[in-house]
């Protein structure tokens, strides 16, 4: 018997629409994934939730940003697959909360330019100053996506599972309440000790004095 395909989602948001979702059992618990796209820049978006967040005050959140190598292919030369993990360990631990997935790789500049400041990094650059030799600033990110996805999951107010005072103030900004902070601190290594130090040092990132 031929099954009829499910009817697509559609909620429209200022800057994001959601297309689709459905359930996702994981590794890390039993989830509901979101697919969206984006009028900005056109990208699709993604975010996995735990629980029922509609209408929830104080919802975990993480805005994880997208990291090919980190996330996909398990660079040590950052802490990203680490972060990610851990967040959805934790949402999935606590039965609620959600990870959104930005489509901001390297920070804004792509993957291109990402490895072109590897490559920079290489011959003794930290990645502040690589970013600044390709014609960059060091983070062009944005959050006005995140917080229309965050409004479109019906979350009214979040404890945001970051380091990064420039995710709180980005959804600020645009209008999404963040009542706590949760540090998301991850275990160092001899190859993303530096770069840690730098977000620490030069970029703003609460992070401990020693790493």
């Amino acid at each position: 018997m031929n099954q009829k395909a499910a009817r697509p989602t559609l909620a429209k948001g200022r800057f994001a629409t959601l297309r689709a979702e459905a359930q996702l059992p994981s590794r890390f618990g039993n989830f509901r994934v979101y697919a969206f796209d984006s009028s900005v820049d056109r990208h699709e978006y993604g975010a996995v939730v735990a629980g029922n967040v509609r209408d929830m005050e104080a919802v975990p959140v993480r805005l994880h940003s997208e990291c090919f190598t980190g996330d996909v292919m398990g660079s040590l030369r950052c802490d990203c697959r680490d972060q990610l993990e851990a967040a959805l360990e934790r949402i999935g631990r606590e039965g609620i909360g959600a990870v959104v997935y930005l489509r901001q790789e390297g920070r804004g500049i792509g993957l291109i330019n990402k490895i072109r400041a590897y490559a920079l990094q290489d011959g003794g650059m930290d990645t502040v100053d690589a970013n600044h030799a390709l014609g960059f600033d060091d983070d062009l990110r944005t959050y006005e996506v995140a917080a229309d996805i965050v409004r479109l999951l019906g979350i009214r107010s979040v404890r945001l599972i970051s380091n990064n005072p420039k995710k709180q103030q980005g959804l600020e900004d645009n209008g999404i309440p963040v009542v706590e902070r949760i540090p998301h601190i991850m275990e160092t290594n001899a190859h993303n000790r530096d770069y840690l130090a730098t977000k620490r040092d030069r970029s703003g990132h609460v992070l401990p004095k020693v790493l």
